[in-house]
């Protein structure tokens, strides 16, 4: 048993950056933890502010516009694949996100730091200060395995051999582009030399904390204690929350409508995309809501078959709807599964293939279809499939029953108490 005593004012940095859903998991972290006792400061873009506190946590900026860089023309041009940035273009960038965490470290002394890989800080504050780190995040890219490729590279299965090789191959890459960047910041700031990695601290190995379900990708025989698939890490729509009237209306006026959303995935020919999802849905014969995201779908003229939505918490919205079609953002792809419908993944880039090959290899979805390879014929043919496929509507309906069973959020808090229990021992 540990005495709760050993927790009474510990305090918990959170660091996270990018959109919404790199966001959203880690403010369902902080209420577990704030509920079990500790104290929460979650840092990351000033936007979220209003977001994190007004579920009682405390909130600190990290000035890491991403969600801004994204949807400006280069941004989009990289989404589509286009073009890349290069280290110049977002170095300053970079170094004042790490300058703003370091700062929010000091003045919060935090006992214990969990991060997410993006603000590229994390690790060396925890190093720094002395304290447990934690490498949080809802994707198994930094624990090495025979079973399944890299999922930055997509995931599929090349052989046990390559398999293990593609983690050392991100690894390299990942540090080969940032290492000079954050050595210098290390001695600038911190006052430490160069880093070998970030896998060990202090001699001992990071904890890997991987937010998705067990049922979704089953934990490699070859990994370590250190490596934890927790569950996902949802976060309970607000109980003051009210949908629009005009929604209601629409979803109980018909039959249960596709949910049709590629999130913060602006694309960079937005009223194209609008065009092709609506005579996609047209020739499907099904209704449909389209969510806007950050404006990745703007529209002129659309049919009473479709509802526009500006947002709505996916646990409201998901289980009303027949089947769900999106980018393959993990959360979303975790929102989708839990609400146990079908689902059509149309992935740009990053982990978003991967999860569009679980999807289709859990045979809960129809096969991803890359967003350079979206067109009106594919599209309509995939709602069919998950239509009126009855096998795959129970599949997915049993996979999220699995799901909601789980308590991903409750199982992290315990071994983040557990391994700081340990900590505080020695």
């Amino acid at each position: 048993m540990i005495n709760p005593k050993l927790f009474i004012n510990k305090r918990i940095l959170i660091l996270t950056a990018g959109s919404r859903g790199d966001v959203q998991p880690y403010v369902a972290l902080g209420i577990g933890l704030k509920q079990a006792g500790f104290e929460v400061m979650l840092a990351t873009d000033p936007g979220f502010s209003s977001f994190v506190t007004s579920h009682a946590l405390d909130f600190a900026a990290l000035r890491a516009p991403f969600a801004q860089l994204i949807d400006t023309d280069a941004g989009k041009a990289a989404l589509a694949g286009k073009k890349s940035f290069s280290l110049k273009q977002i170095k300053p960038m970079l170094h004042q996100m790490m300058d703003d965490a370091w700062d929010v470290a000091q003045q919060y002394k935090p006992d214990a730091v969990i991060y997410h890989p993006k603000p590229l800080a994390g690790y060396h504050i925890a190093e720094k200060l002395n304290v447990p780190g934690f490498l949080a995040m809802p994707l198994p890219v930094y624990s090495p395995t025979r079973a399944f490729f890299n999922p930055v590279f997509g995931g599929a299965n090349r052989g046990g051999f390559l398999n293990k090789l593609s983690y050392t191959i991100f690894l390299k890459a990942t540090l080969l582009s940032y290492r000079g960047l954050i050595n210098n910041w290390r001695q600038e700031k911190l006052g430490l030399s160069k880093f070998r990695d970030e896998l060990t601290l202090k001699g001992r190995a990071v904890p890997k904390l991987y937010a998705y379900s067990p049922h979704v990708v089953p934990v490699p025989p070859d990994w370590d204690e250190t490596s934890i698939v927790t569950g996902y890490w949802f976060l309970d729509s607000n109980v003051d929350w009210k949908p629009p009237s005009d929604l209601v209306a629409f979803i109980e006026q018909g039959s249960a409508p596709i949910y049709i959303g590629f999130g913060s995935m602006a694309s960079q020919d937005s009223r194209r995309t609008t065009r092709l999802v609506l005579e996609a849905v047209r020739q499907s014969g099904q209704r449909a809501i389209l969510a806007t995201g950050w404006g990745g779908l703007s529209y002129e003229e659309i049919a009473n078959n479709v509802y526009i939505l500006k947002s709505a918490p996916h646990d409201w919205l998901f289980p009303r709807c027949a089947a769900v079609v999106h980018h393959g953002g993990a959360g979303t792809t975790g929102a989708g599964l839990k609400a146990g419908k079908p689902t059509i993944i149309c992935p740009f880039f990053g982990d978003q293939p991967f999860w569009g090959r679980r999807i289709f290899e859990l045979r809960v979805g129809s096969h991803p279809i890359p967003q350079k390879q979206l067109t009106v014929e594919k599209l309509a043919q995939s709602i069919r499939e998950v239509i009126t496929d009855s096998e795959m509507r129970q599949r997915s309906e049993a996979l999220g029953e699995k799901i909601r069973t789980e308590n991903g959020v409750t199982q992290a808090v315990k071994l983040i108490k557990e391994k700081l229990s340990r900590h505080v021992q020695l």
